[in-house]
């Protein structure tokens, strides 16, 4: 007999506004991997662990909005990355609270240790859990913080 069949977990990613410069913007603080770079190293992730990813990106609150709407569907849950939104977007909060998934906020820089607006999250309160400063590996982190429940 074998192993019973696990069911394969799907999870979205999203990506918030402007890490689409990834490699390119402010070198020194997200350093030099591109999204695509991140993205692949996700995927990859995803098949050694049988997880299905969807992955987003948008710089507009409404398409990140969207997303978290879908996730309600067919989604187990969620790691975001809001960017410059986890500082003010009541709207994402609202959307992520609505979603009724777990959500975990990633950050790649340690926004604590940056300027003073960007050390409150109002997405956070909401979210399982928020991991920063650890840069692409806390999607990792995230992934398998959301598979074991």
């Amino acid at each position: 007999m074998g192993k019973p069949n696990k069911k394969r977990r799907k999870y979205m990613i999203i990506h918030g506004p402007n890490l689409n410069l990834l490699g390119r913007r402010e070198p020194e603080i997200f350093g030099t991997m591109t999204l695509s770079d991140i993205n692949d190293k996700l995927m990859e992730f995803a098949g050694q662990e049988n997880i299905d990813l969807e992955i987003i990106q948008s710089n507009s609150e409404g398409i990140i909005i969207d997303a978290l709407h879908k996730a309600m569907n067919d989604i187990d849950g969620v790691v975001i990355n809001p960017g410059a939104y986890s500082h003010y977007s009541l709207a994402i909060l609202d959307a992520v609270q609505a979603c009724g998934r777990p959500v975990i906020e990633v950050h790649l820089s340690n926004i604590y240790s940056r300027e003073e607006f960007r050390r409150r999250s109002v997405i956070a309160p909401v979210c399982r859990g928020q991991i920063t400063g650890l840069g692409w590996y806390g999607y990792i982190l995230a992934l398998q913080a959301l598979a074991k429940k």
